[in-house]
């Protein structure tokens, strides 16, 4: 009676699964927001030796594995910006990517070099929305990765902000077309050849919204850009969208139950492992390599340089940066958008390399001439300027180029014209003179 009753058993699982089509593992690896942190932070967490010790350990005997970047992989560190990113690209090639996607910063040394990235990348780069004058594309909008058997397709995608996030010198022609009717055209046109369809896409946080919302083609979504970091994965009517926290503090583990029929997944797990180097061993083959990068900045970033009487967050070293500003140019106001602020700063002997971190952009300080009724009002902190009277205004030359955005000046015609030179020169200056940050 027993074994009858586990024939029978059998065959319902064997009709079930006929009916539904084969389900299938599949395991997605993923991280964002590098910013060319190679090396731990000073709490100790990220750096690449140990990521990839973390990213083998995650792979082993996984042999559905597949491991997404979703971009911005450069820039927010001195090794990053004085080496223009490359050094960070081909320390990546060590750590086992199958795809990445471009991100905003990416693009900061120029979109030639971001074309270096892509031919300095063993794997492959895609994004399906950023174009030239003509349409044609900047990289491959798509890969379709084969993982154990299961065609997985994976689009990549750039924020329709990107207007707001560079500059027309370093653009030039290449721009972004809708991000979600875009990678929902091409999720359409891959449904017969895959079986599951995933988004790799470097969007903003209204844009995950509509892409969970209103993409029923793409049931799931791996993001990057916002840098914090979700506690729980955010779902949406059977689709399921992550993110991890930036500067490789964190690795995400996203295991999936995959209906080829269905293409979707049937259930799915979570977690997001942190990157802490006290809990695990450095990769050997990893390690002499960050180090020898390492080692080619510290004589030029690690001079003394001044005494910060305490700790300094990223909105009170926003108001640093302005006040470096008006005392360096002698601008009578100032503007530094906040997003451009990539660091605090500590107690205690600081470093140039601390305004590396601050200020890892070679954004140049430019001024205008404003008549006071014409200010913006971001830039007047309480002060009721004379509306007849002109004054100077110091920002940034990509504050100048984007004046109009919600994160700038909220103006428009405002001209800026005397060019005073790159801003982390000068705020290495101000700090030398002054000694004493507090």
């Amino acid at each position: 009676m027993l074994n009858w009753k586990r024939s029978w058993l059998a065959l319902v699982l064997l009709l079930c699964a006929s009916a539904g089509g084969e389900v299938r593992p599949l395991t997605i690896l993923h991280i964002d927001d590098i910013h060319g942190h190679i090396s731990p932070s000073e709490q100790g967490m990220g750096g690449f030796a140990y990521l990839a010790t973390a990213i083998r350990r995650e792979r082993a005997n996984c042999p559905e594995c597949i491991l997404l970047n979703a971009g911005d992989l450069v820039q927010g560190t001195p090794v990053s910006t004085i080496f223009h990113g490359l050094p960070v690209f081909e320390l990546a090639n060590l750590l086992g990517f199958d795809a990445a996607t471009l991100g905003n910063h990416d693009f900061d040394y120029g979109w030639m070099q971001a074309r270096k990235f892509i031919e300095t990348a063993n794997y492959p780069m895609v994004s399906a929305n950023v174009v030239g004058a003509d349409n044609r594309l900047f990289a491959r909008p798509y890969i379709i990765l084969n993982v154990n058997g299961l065609r997985v397709a994976v689009i990549g995608a750039l924020t329709d902000d990107m207007k707001n996030l560079s500059t027309p010198k370093l653009m030039e022609e290449w721009h972004t077309v809708p991000v979600v009717a875009t990678a929902r055209r091409y999720a359409a046109e891959l449904k017969d050849k895959s079986d599951l369809i995933v988004l790799l896409a470097h969007v903003t946080g209204p844009e995950e919204r509509e892409f969970l919302d209103s993409a029923t083609e793409i049931p799931v979504i791996v993001t990057g850009h916002l840098h914090n970091g979700l506690e729980h994965e955010m779902t949406c009517d059977g689709r399921v969208l992550v993110r991890v926290k930036a500067y490789g503090e964190e690795l995400g583990r996203l295991d999936l139950k995959v209906d080829t029929e269905k293409k979707a997944p049937v259930s799915w797990t979570w977690k997001r492992i942190a990157i802490d180097d006290s809990k695990m061993e450095p990769a050997a083959d990893v390690a002499p390599k960050v180090k020898r990068w390492e080692d080619e900045v510290t004589a030029r970033v690690d001079r003394p340089l001044a005494v910060s009487r305490k700790t300094f967050s990223h909105a009170e070293v926003k108001a640093l940066i302005e006040q470096a500003m008006r005392d360096e140019t002698g601008a009578d106001f100032a503007f530094m958008n906040g997003g451009g602020v990539r660091d605090g700063l500590p107690e205690g002997q600081l470093r140039e390399r601390n305004i590396w971190n601050i200020m890892p952009f070679d954004d140049r300080v430019v001024i205008a001439k404003v008549k006071g009724s014409d200010l913006p009002a971001v830039v007047l902190g309480g002060r009721k300027p004379d509306p007849d009277r002109e004054y100077t205004l110091a920002a940034t030359d990509f504050t100048a180029a984007n004046q109009s955005a919600a994160s700038q000046l909220r103006s428009t015609g405002l001209e800026f014209g005397d060019d005073v030179g790159i801003l982390r020169d000068l705020l290495i200056d101000w700090c030398r003179k002054k000694k004493a940050i507090e």
